[in-house]
């Protein structure tokens, strides 16, 4: 009876895994070509776009720029300074110091003369204490104000930049981050063409600047990463931002709009209650709160993006630091879709909840579970016998090819409709890492989301640290070279 039970369970696993298997097949097969419609449609009506007209036009929406900043002192100042740089007619930006314990309030003092303001404070959304508000009297800095608070985590610094933001759109961006000087124009158009639909917030690329030459807030020069773990990011991005969530826009289905680039309806941000702090997954949860808000009110509405590269940061090359991102996001994708469990299989949210939500819930959440328990179930078939070599060959060579094919059409994308990796080299080693990455790094990226849900099962919270080491100059390459021929 027990060895019929047994062999009961695992011919039932094992038509799941084959379900599943083939369910991975024809879901990326059609993202690859909902993207593919997307990226045309986008490129036909962009070809003769004037983004001049957005900069200067008198309806074009106000946009304040949130930038949480903790411990930044090394490098705030030129940040901002390229923020306040941006090509918009009109914009703010807000630099909110999350109770650095480095110099970085110091130094924005300092450099762009800011003096305490006795700025009335009422806070619509609840944050922790802040100790000050600092407006600069030189008419060259009037753009900028800079909040002094309590630490509170990334939420609750940008929920007090939401709190004293003046202008229509926020833009919520990372505050290490490079933005392009049409980044704003290029974001806010979606929300100036919405017609039916409202227009509730627009995601961007986020581009990898690692081994980039940045010269005045700028990246001059484009070339891959020189380790793995970056250049295999490089495809991550290229497969999530051009391949995903280009598909996911055509069909309304967005769940997720990067922490790192993100504008949103200030007004309806502030009537969700802004960011959920006790969430590593701020983000997300955002994005999927507001959308609940609109379904439940039945108004029609959309999440945009904008597939141009128009933001660049800095990813983690050490497996150390990777992995502790890995970790976080995944306990942010379990904590956001535990919090709106009422959106599974609801027709009421549309295709949020018919479709978006099942395949975060099974394709991103659980997918690390369900391939450890795929090996599992292939090391008991070795051991009792009952092994098909050709039909496990078969699945894998087929999900290996799959991989090839995602992984290639998002690198051709990239180059068709950017074309921003011009060097041949640079793209060898791409090549080289869609070949490998299936056999070298995706076991550990696997293995990293499984440690995210021991540790939610644990309760960790917190972001963990992230090590940066900087952007390299187009000056830094400059002087390395003259100094190595010298």
């Amino acid at each position: 009876m027990y060895s019929f039970l047994f062999y009961t369970i695992l011919e039932v696993f094992g038509l799941i895994f084959l379900i599943l298997s083939f369910s991975v097949i024809a879901i990326y097969l059609i993202l690859m070509a909902l993207s593919a419609l997307e990226m045309r449609d986008f490129l036909r009506k962009n070809r003769f776009a004037d983004y001049g007209d957005i900069v200067t036009s008198p309806i074009a929406p106000g946009v304040s720029i949130l930038a949480p900043a903790y411990n930044e002192g090394q490098n705030i100042v030129q940040n901002v300074q390229s923020l306040l740089s941006l090509h918009y007619g009109k914009f703010e930006v807000i630099l909110i110091n999350d109770g650095s314990k480095d110099d970085t309030l110091q130094k924005l003092i300092e450099s762009f003369k800011m003096e305490k303001t006795s700025y009335a404070y009422h806070p619509e959304i609840e944050t922790k204490a802040v100790r000050g508000i600092y407006r600069s009297k030189n008419m060259s800095y009037r753009r900028l104000t800079v909040i002094d608070k309590e630490n509170g985590g990334k939420a609750d610094a940008l929920n007090t930049g939401i709190n004293i933001a003046s202008l229509e759109i926020l833009a919520c961006i990372d505050v290490d981050c490079i933005l392009s000087s049409e980044s704003i124009s290029r974001m806010v158009r979606p929300f100036m063409e919405e017609t039916n639909k409202k227009v509730i917030a627009v995601g961007g690329v986020i581009g990898i600047a690692n081994n980039c030459d940045v010269q005045d807030g700028t990246v001059t020069k484009y070339r891959v990463p020189e380790t793995t773990l970056g250049k295999f990011q490089v495809i991550e991005y290229l497969r999530a931002f051009l391949m995903g969530r280009m598909a996911w826009s055509r069909i309304n289905g967005l769940m997720l709009i990067s922490g790192a680039f993100g504008f949103f309806r200030k007004d309806l941000v502030r009537e969700v209650g802004g960011y959920f702090p006790k969430t590593v997954g701020e983000d997300m949860e955002l994005i999927v709160r507001m959308r609940r808000f609109m379904d439940e009110k039945k108004i029609p509405y959309k999440v945009g993006f904008v597939p141009d590269p128009l933001c660049w940061t800095e990813v983690p090359e050490t497996e150390d630091v990777l992995s502790r991102q890995r970790n976080r996001w995944m306990r942010g994708t379990i904590e956001t879709l535990q919090l709106h469990q009422a959106l599974r299989l609801n027709p009421k949210y549309g295709i949020l909840g018919m479709l978006s939500y099942p395949f975060w819930s099974v394709f991103e959440k659980s997918a690390p579970i369900l391939e450890t328990a795929g090996i599992v179930y292939t090391a008991i078939l070795l051991v009792i016998g009952d092994f098909s070599t050709v039909y496990f060959v078969a699945l894998l060579l087929m999900m290996y090819l799959l991989s090839l094919l995602v992984s290639s059409f998002s690198v051709l994308y990239e180059q068709i409709a950017f074309n921003r990796y011009k060097d041949k080299n640079d793209l060898r080693k791409l090549i080289w890492i869609i070949i490998t990455e299936p056999f070298v790094i995706h076991p550990k990226v696997v293995f990293w989301g499984l440690m995210g849900h021991i540790d939610f099962i644990k309760g960790k919270g917190g972001w963990g640290s992230m090590i940066r080491t900087g952007f390299k100059k187009a000056e830094d390459r400059k002087n390395l070279a003259e100094q190595t021929t010298t």
